[in-house]
């Protein structure tokens, strides 16, 4: 090759923007098949009940009404099909699944009853009107406490609101426990909030009678899986079925898995023989797309005197609504297996308690929960450092695991295959860079100071980010009659630039320049098999794919040139778009129709890891937090296009203070969601984003795949929630403020505050000040 790594490592402009940003992108609600029907959703509108009767009489004779279905018509009795766990399945889990739509009993707001099926969207809306609902109310399971306590059951048959409980275990906990200095008990909880992606989800079905032949648009994230799932679900062949990515406004972990709708929108499209659509409207997008992050801890630190960590210990409560969904057991498994996070902790035994409440089920989030863990642990880093009397700075430095030390495994799961371990890194020199950048030393003087009638403070904190999700992706790369290759890929584009960053990698490995790449995905015929694009993996396991194909391509091509122009396959030399041999050389557009489709196999996971610091000034007089400075600097391994990173860093540190400050999905006593509208639930915008510096290092390449690259679409979420609590207690130290519970927002901050006022007047009282 003429030009050896040219691409990998420039900042090359997303070839994807053009179209997108001139008005040229193709939405779901632009797709306008010949016979188009429209489909909406009745929704239950209440969270705990037995379904006695739908009588959907009216609304079927209503003009331009076409069907309306419920699950008398979708399938017999017990014979409705039921949405299947996807990742880190639990056979207790089987017990909890979620039919996709309501038989007997309603669990949550939102559930569908019903779909109906019209001419127009509004007439479809008219419809629902028509349609009379009997639900007998049960008492609902609002929360974990309820949840815990089995005094209602949402699945009686289980016996039980706890699905499973997952132990990590490393080491003697509790003997660690017996022999430390010092141990710290404290509670923490996260609130309840979403992904909330730009674009609300949307599907469009298409089936041929004459065919038989069902196609799918709209699907994202994993359509390869989830083409099986339906395909089994609707009772078609596989080879039957195609689902086809369009573009998207978004998904961050939420879009993209098998939802009721997913199944219900074919199932319409079948039984009508017509294309049927269903857009999701912000509302209902709320109130029945995958929620996360609700977790509640009561957890243990136990230390030196010289503050080095010997064990943590403890509960950790997962409220993962009303079912058992896709994905919804990965949060969970990630909290408890992955506490430890870039720290030497060797004694570890943490329980996580997965419950089911009246509330829409749970599923993945970006950094689904390593946020949480991050979150924990480092408020008890904080919280033990200040009562050792030992700096923040230097009680982590003590703890970081050195490079000699790595690999290192990470806690087990009692009874799951769960074995995962960190690979390589220096996560000493990224804590220093980080503090350099964000300029800890000459910050540290304002720490705890009132200036101008607002408390600052300074706070740091370290995480992991997991990606490269196994087993395995697939590619295909065909050469083309214009000489040119095409690139077909099993991952899936969600707005991270995919097209981009695999073109790069495929045009470095074929000697190429990138025009000459075209790189396709999106529909489930293109390759053999596809994983798609969750857990940081498009780059890491797609790309790899790629160079295993360009490999082979590479191989083949020397053979048939060989044979063509003498000499040996090794003599043969392809560079920019020519292909050189012993008598001669031909354009690589003679050989059009060569193609190779290879797999990539890797079964161990990556592992980032950076630093983020902030700087943070509390008004005491309104709760209000104001962040001045924020930085976060992360190893990703091999950085393929440093300006896609970039973005991808700053946008997951915006959505990561929306977390902490903003998003937070209320649920009243009866399940009813408070916060069903974006005039309540409430997200960051441009005028609310403070000064964010990212920095993104190609430091220690991965060992576990050859690229060399780590997952890094999340790792400017992960520590937020822990450095803003921490810096909002260095603020607010001298009233002894511990803020363990998110959102932080001014009326929680403010009455922190007002507590700690009157402990402090009453000296005899008690409390760590969580509201």
């Amino acid at each position: 090759m003429s030009r050896p790594n040219a691409w990998i490592g420039s900042p090359v402009p997303r070839v994807e923007d053009e179209r997108l940003v001139t008005g040229r992108g193709r939405f779901v609600g632009d797709l306008v098949p010949e016979r188009l029907l429209h489909a909406v959703m009745l929704r239950s509108p209440q969270a705990h009940g037995s379904l006695r009767s739908i009588d959907a009489g009216a609304a079927r004779d209503l003009p331009g009404v076409v069907a309306v279905f419920t699950a008398a018509d979708v399938g017999a009795a017990g014979a409705v099909p039921l949405i299947p766990q996807r990742q880190h399945a639990l056979p207790e889990g089987e017990a909890y699944r979620q039919p996709v739509i309501a038989v007997d009993k309603v669990r949550y707001v939102g559930e569908p009853v019903a779909v109906v099926i019209a001419e127009d969207p509004a007439i479809a809306e008219d419809a629902l009107e028509l349609i009379e609902v009997d639900i007998d109310p049960l008492p609902p399971v609002a929360d974990h406490v309820a949840a815990d306590s089995d005094a209602a059951l949402l699945f009686e048959a289980a016996g039980s609101n706890r699905i499973a409980v997952l132990r990590a275990r490393a080491g003697d906990a509790d003997a660690a426990f017996a022999a430390a200095d010092y141990t710290r008990r404290a509670q923490f909880g996260i609130q309840r909030h979403t992904a909330l992606p730009m674009e609300p989800r949307g599907l469009c079905a298409t089936f041929d009678p004459a065919s038989g032949r069902l196609v799918l648009y709209g699907a994202t994230k994993v359509p390869y899986y989830n083409r099986r799932a339906l395909a089994g679900m609707l009772g078609l062949d596989i080879a039957a079925v195609d689902l086809i990515e369009v573009d998207v406004g978004g998904g961050f972990g939420a879009r993209g898995e098998i939802y009721p709708e997913d199944f219900l929108v074919p199932f319409a499209a079948m039984r009508l023989g017509a294309a049927v659509r269903w857009i999701e409207d912000r509302r209902e997008h709320l109130s029945a797309c995958n929620h996360a992050r609700e977790f509640h801890a009561d957890l243990e630190i136990a230390c030196r005197r010289d503050g080095t960590v010997l064990a943590l210990r403890g509960r950790v409560d997962a409220d993962l609504g009303a079912y058992a969904r896709t994905n919804g057991f990965t949060p969970p498994r990630n909290v408890v297996q992955f506490m430890p996070g870039p720290y030497r902790i060797d004694h570890v035994a943490i329980d996580g308690h997965l419950l089911v409440t009246n509330k829409t089920p749970a599923g993945t989030y970006r950094g689904p929960g390593r946020f949480e863990t991050s979150f924990f642990c480092e408020r008890l880093f904080d919280m033990a450092a200040h009562d050792l009397g030992i700096d923040p700075v230097a009680f982590r430095r003590r703890n970081l695991l050195r490079k000699d030390e790595l690999p290192r495994p990470f806690p087990g799961i009692v009874g799951v295959d769960a074995a995962t371990e960190l690979d390589n890194g220096d996560y000493a020199f990224v804590f220093q860079r980080c503090l350099d950048d964000f300029g800890w030393t000459e910050k540290a003087a304002l720490q705890g100071r009132l200036i101008d009638g607002r408390y600052h403070g300074i706070a740091v904190a370290s995480f992991i980010e997991g990606g490269g999700g196994a087993p395995r992706e697939n590619a295909r790369i065909t050469v083309e009659a214009d000489g040119g290759v095409a690139v077909d890929v099993g991952s899936s584009a969600i707005g991270q630039g995919l097209a981009t960053v695999l073109s790069q990698i495929a045009a470095d490995a074929l000697g190429l320049p990138m025009s000459a790449v075209t790189l396709r995905h999106g529909s489930t015929t293109l390759v053999t098999e596809g994983f798609g694009s969750n857990h940081s993996r498009s780059t890491v396991m797609g790309g790899s794919a790629i160079l295993v194909a360009a490999e082979a391509l590479l191989a083949e091509l020397r053979t048939v040139a060989a044979a063509e122009l003498g000499g040996a396959a090794t003599d043969v030399r392809i560079a920019d778009g020519v292909v050189h041999g012993a008598a001669g050389q031909r354009p690589l557009s003679a050989f059009a129709g060569l193609s190779v489709e290879r797999t990539y196999h890797n079964t161990k996971y990556t592992y980032s890891y950076g630093t983020h610091a902030a700087h943070v000034a509390v008004d005491p007089r309104t709760g209000h937090v104001e962040v001045i400075d924020y930085v976060t600097v992360e190893d990703v391994g091999r950085v393929i296009n440093p300006a896609t990173l970039h973005g991808q860093v700053i946008g997951a540190v915006v959505q990561g203070l929306g977390s902490v400050f903003l998003e937070h999905l209320v649920y009243d006593e009866t399940g009813q969601l408070l916060t069903g509208s974006l005039a309540d639930y409430l997200v960051p915008t441009a005028t609310d984003v403070p000064r964010i510096r990212g920095v993104s290092l190609g430091l220690e390449r991965c060992p576990n795949n050859p690229l060399g690259a780590k997952g890094a679409g999340e790792g400017g979420l992960i520590a937020t929630g822990g450095v803003i609590a921490n810096a909002v207690a260095a603020a607010l130290r001298s009233f002894g403020v511990e803020p363990n519970h998110l959102p932080l927002s001014p009326p929680r901050v403010w009455r922190l505050i007002q507590e700690a006022r009157r402990r402090q007047a009453t000296p005899h009282e008690t409390g760590q000040g969580a509201a």
